[in-house]
């Protein structure tokens, strides 16, 4: 029973540290990344669509992206799309090939950028760690339906401390890891 507790705990800490590396993928580092785009949805025949689902997103090169429609009537929607959304970069349209250039962020503004990335890494560290307190409690009340000794329950305690432990360090080297792709540019 003990090792399911902690099985489940490092599976949902694991998946906390996914969460983290996903949502910091779409923060923007100067460099052009087609995942920037993956959040951006396109009203598409009375529904709301991926962008990814309705156009082929391309780099052409480290400073810019290429979005070209499958449907040429979707050329419009996908601009304000992308006008609408935080990105903050203006599309430029040449015929059926939206074109989104990105400048070097300026020292401010990465400086923000890694406030961001130290905001959602504090996140993750917050939801490791109500995982921690969930396993002590199925354990607590493992101890208290006396299915397990006291010696279990501290033994457990620490390894589940443990494992705590390593996801948080885990959390900071992928903050570390984005704070410096941010302030290398």
């Amino acid at each position: 029973m003990i090792n399911d507790i902690k099985k489940d705990a490092e599976t949902r800490m694991g998946k906390s540290i996914d969460s983290l590396k996903h949502d910091l993928k779409s923060i923007r580092t100067g460099r052009a990344n087609a995942s920037i785009l993956d959040n951006i949805v396109v009203p598409y025949y009375g529904s709301s669509t991926p962008l990814a689902q309705v156009a082929n997103v391309t780099t052409p090169d480290a400073r810019s992206l290429s979005v070209k429609p499958f449907d040429k009537a979707m050329v419009g929607p996908i601009e304000k799309a992308i006008m609408a959304s935080d990105l903050g970069i203006t599309p430029t349209t040449m015929g059926m090939d939206i074109r989104l250039n990105f400048p070097p962020p300026t020292e401010e503004r990465r400086k923000e950028l890694a406030k961001s990335v130290s905001k959602e890494g504090e996140a993750a560290k917050i939801a490791i760690r109500n995982v921690r307190r969930d396993a002590i409690q199925h354990v607590d009340k493992l101890l208290k339906d006396k299915a397990i000794t006291e010696d279990d329950k501290k033994g457990a305690d620490n390894d589940i401390q443990k494992l705590t432990d390593k996801f948080v360090k885990d959390v900071d080297t992928v903050v570390a890891e984005k704070e410096k792709e941010l302030m290398a540019l």
